[in-house]
């Protein structure tokens, strides 16, 4: 059956006239932010601590996007005669969002979970230069990722988690070492400074005794012991024989 002539413009306006009817829903941007998706494809963030710089997500991007520089750093023996051994530090993590095509696959090679898509998309730029943006920028994305879904009971523990809660104890456990080796270091520096004390207060207190008697026959005269002693006065000056009494008292 051939289509009656003029069908298609009567079907477009019956759309027109549907649309009409209908009330208009705007979305006040930027005022309200828009609820996306939690997939939603905006950036890539970066969880530097996850990153090994094994550059599988450079070497796999068909853009040729992203940029990185490392280096290595040898880590002395853990033990006495082991061997020491290298690792890669990363010094450098960009991608150009000019030439990404947020294909993903980036985040799917990753065998460390170090990058994420985050649904942050205000990212625009004046000069196309400035969308190559560096690991301190990534970083500040991977706050914006959203939490994964609920884990089943009884599955295991994300190692991100893990990983933050172990490094997180073991500063602690650091840190409460270091307090008590403190502590006991100022008891340690109290209590040889109480010994100091008491042994010079012994040791005054030895002197004192020693120099008590001395002092006391010091203090005593031989000619007024041996007067006290007999009754006679003492002899008068250069002649031995007793000096005579003066009137009114005694010599």
């Amino acid at each position: 059956m051939a289509p009656i002539p003029g069908s298609g413009l009567a079907k477009g306006l019956a759309v027109t006239l549907r649309t009409m009817t209908k009330k208009s829903h705007t979305a006040q941007y930027p005022d309200a932010q828009p609820d996306l998706p939690p997939r939603t494809r905006g950036v890539i963030g970066l969880f530097e601590e996850n990153c090994t710089v094994c550059m599988l997500c450079a070497r796999e991007c068909p853009d040729w996007c992203i940029y990185i520089d490392s280096h290595k750093e040898t880590i002395p023996a853990a033990a006495p005669g082991g061997r020491e051994r290298s690792r890669n530090v990363l010094d450098r993590f960009a991608i150009d969002f000019a030439l990404c095509m947020y294909c993903g696959i980036c985040i799917e090679v990753c065998p460390f979970d170090a990058l994420f898509w985050s649904p942050e998309f205000e990212y625009a730029e004046t000069d196309i230069h400035e969308l190559t943006h560096e690991r301190d920028k990534l970083r500040e994305w991977m706050w914006t990722v959203p939490e994964p879904p609920a884990l089943d009971p009884g599955a295991e523990e994300p190692k991100e988690i893990a990983a933050a809660r172990k490094a997180a104890e073991k500063l602690a456990a650091t840190q409460a070492a270091e307090a008590t080796q403190a502590a006991e270091a100022t008891q340690a520096a109290e209590a040889t400074q109480a010994a100091e004390a008491t042994q010079a207060a012994e040791a005054t207190q030895a002197a004192e005794a020693d120099r008590a008697p001395e002092a006391a026959e010091a203090d005593r005269a031989p000619g007024a012991d041996r007067a006290a002693g007999s009754g006679t006065p003492p002899a008068a000056p250069g002649t031995g024989e007793p000096q005579p009494p003066t009137e009114g008292g005694t010599a």
